[in-house]
């Protein structure tokens, strides 16, 4: 059976396997990325040093998809694969389902970003107007940066996804538990992910200036080319030229694209775990 039950109450699903999570994580996370894009691209272009009208605007809000396809599928489904694995030796050393979620959600996190951090330096520069092709951008990376320019901005990407999935997922499993337990059976996948694009939008509120920053450092300068030297760099940068509001730029679309991507991404993550399971993945 998908589903155990005790007497009282729905508990959780059985354990999901390592190649079940990466395809169901490779689904998701293609899905999402490019049914979405455009809200992803407005959020980038506000959060641009050059401003919204000049990184773009509402032109070539596409710009950057092949990226962003490219690199999806494998880094949700590095994500979960990883996560879905963790879970159960987390549970052992913590005693504690929300620390467990936690600690394998930020082990999760730091792997998938291997693969999501290129991805994502070369789909923002395509979308706030720095280079006009993916081969373009990748060639100009590599000419100026080396191998390294790749990864520019992985410590600030690192340090907003984890504190993001750190808020996520515990509110994502707690709020599908807490659910099945006040309707007497587990959720179904539609269920599932209204709790994530709720936990989502919540989350991704709360960790703009986390986004902003690495944004900032991923397109590299400011207006006027000046390079930005780290995190708090970005953040006093742009609080003075803006003050708080500045910091939570994007805000608006960041929680839109959250709570939507949270739909279809955490939809489509337990309907194909369903489906995989039923088929013995």
């Amino acid at each position: 059976a998908l589903w155990r039950f005790s007497s009282s109450r729905p508990i959780m699903p059985e354990g999901t396997s390592f190649t079940c999570a990466l395809l169901s994580g490779a689904s998701a996370g293609a899905f999402v990325d490019i049914a979405l894009f455009p809200i992803d691209t407005l959020k980038t272009r506000l959060q641009s040093s050059q401003g919204f009208f000049k990184a773009g605007g509402f032109k070539g809000i596409y710009s950057g998809l092949s990226a962003a396809a490219l690199g999806s599928a494998p880094g949700a489904s590095l994500f979960f694969s990883t996560y879905e694995t963790m879970k159960a030796p987390a549970r052992r050393l913590t005693n504690s389902d929300v620390l467990s979620q936690q600690l394998a959600a930020g082990i999760g996190e730091c792997v998938a970003c291997l693969v999501r951090v290129p991805t994502e330096v070369v789909k923002q520069n395509m979308q706030a107007g720095n280079f006009g092709s993916m081969s373009e951008t990748t060639s100009s990376l590599l000419k100026q940066e080396g191998l390294m320019g790749f990864y520019r901005g992985f410590a600030s990407t690192v340090m907003r996804e984890i504190p993001f999935s750190l808020l996520q997922f515990p509110l994502w499993e707690g709020s599908k538990k807490k659910w099945g337990e006040a309707q007497g059976r587990p959720v179904s996948p539609w269920q599932g992910a209204l709790c994530g694009a709720l936990s989502g939008g919540f989350s991704g509120a709360v960790t703009t200036p986390l986004d902003l920053a690495k944004t900032r450092l991923m397109l590299g300068a400011d207006a006027n080319g000046i390079p930005y030297k780290g995190v708090v760099d970005v953040w006093r940068r742009v609080y003075q030229e803006g003050g708080v509001r500045g910091l939570y730029a994007g805000a608006g679309p960041r929680t839109f694209w959250l709570t939507l991507g949270g739909v279809f991404f955490f939809g489509a993550y337990e309907q194909s775990r369903e489906i995989l399971k039923a088929i013995g993945v």
